[in-house]
């Protein structure tokens, strides 16, 4: 089986772990502190298949709402009808109902939750999105959203399959911008911050579901890429706490979380909390959390992947630092952050 290497571009001098702005002091700053730079962000989810996207989505407003970033749109991987109104339900809860919504218009993976969880909130909370028919296409949401963008500003989040950046690279000028979509990445994204992949090998969900799109987008992906492996979240379980507090009402967060964990044995010390994890070091950073591993990623064609080990590699993986109950606590606590 033939492997291909990561491109090796330029690492414009990027610190893995210094990746935000934030002073080491912030790292301990809880929901409601305030920051005067903030993060421009995309959301990029298979909201649905499993809930650790939740807590991600909860964790990332909650960052909003302290001030720590810009949540410029939410863009889902997965193509089931009604994905698009379960984003604009967390949107519209944390008060920020305009913020766009993309789904993919080519194939991606379809399946949905097997806790019906996602039809629950849909039928409980407002949401003024009620089919997918009525966003646009993730790729030309993902081109109007970086065209409008100071250069090198953006930071890519993805928590789901490769599918809309894969589709993205290779997009052609629109009238969004006369760029295509490879030299609009190299313009306007900062860095992605991944979870995907298990390091330093193995076969991972979000990897294998889209192969094909992880095997052609590492060929040519040119920004400096941040991945935090099925290895840690696998370690951090939340989940419990949220769902135990009397105090958190009427919450699709909490909804979620109750409604799915009595369903699977596995999950009665909390569910395991992939995603979270991107979403606190592209916020937060590294530094008192997580270590890192530098160097280069081989994806295979059928979406298992292994490490190439380069002190100058235009990639990182996280490596554990922080003992995980205490990670755990940290990450659940943004989770249970309640709308402003």
């Amino acid at each position: 089986m033939k492997i291909r290497t990561i491109a090796l571009y330029p690492v414009l001098c990027l610190l893995f772990c210094s990746i935000t702005v934030y002073s080491h002091g912030a790292e301990d700053a809880g929901p409601g502190t305030r920051n005067s730079k903030k993060l421009r962000v995309i959301f990029d989810t298979d909201m649905g298949p499993d809930y650790d996207d939740v807590g991600a989505i909860a964790m990332l407003h909650a960052f909003a709402d302290s001030g720590y970033v810009t949540i410029l749109g939410t863009i889902a991987s997965t193509k089931y009808e009604g994905v698009a109104s379960v984003l604009n339900v967390f949107n519209t809860y944390f008060n920020r109902p305009g913020i766009p919504v993309g789904v993919p218009g080519q194939w991606a993976y379809a399946d949905k939750d097997p806790q019906h969880w996602t039809d629950s909130l849909i039928a409980r909370y407002p949401h003024t999105i009620k089919n997918n028919a009525q966003v646009p296409d993730a790729v030309s949401l993902y081109r109007k959203i970086l065209a409008g963008q100071p250069d090198n500003s953006v930071t890519i989040i993805t928590v789901g399959f490769f599918t809309n950046l894969n589709n993205l690279v290779h997009s052609g000028p629109d009238q969004y911008s006369r760029l295509n979509g490879l030299e609009l990445v190299k313009k306007k994204v900062k860095n992605l911050v991944s979870m995907a992949g298990k390091f330093p090998e193995g076969k991972e969900f979000n990897v294998y579901k889209d192969a094909a799109a992880a095997y052609d987008l590492f060929k040519v992906w040119p920004k400096p890429v941040l991945f935090t492996g099925w290895e840690i979240g696998q370690q951090i379980r939340t989940g419990l706490k949220l769902i135990n507090d009397a105090s958190i009402r009427n919450s699709p967060v909490k909804d979620a979380y109750r409604i799915s964990i009595p369903q699977a044995a596995s999950d009665h010390n909390g569910r395991m909390s992939w995603d979270q994890t991107a979403v606190l070091i592209a916020v937060k950073g590294c530094h008192n959390f997580f270590g890192i591993q530098k160097g280069a990623i081989e994806v295979a064609k059928d979406g298992s992947n292994k490490w190439i080990r380069k002190p100058d590699g235009p990639a990182a993986y996280v490596t554990p630092k922080m003992p995980y109950e205490q990670l755990a606590a940290y990450i659940e606590r943004w989770m249970m952050h309640q709308p402003m």
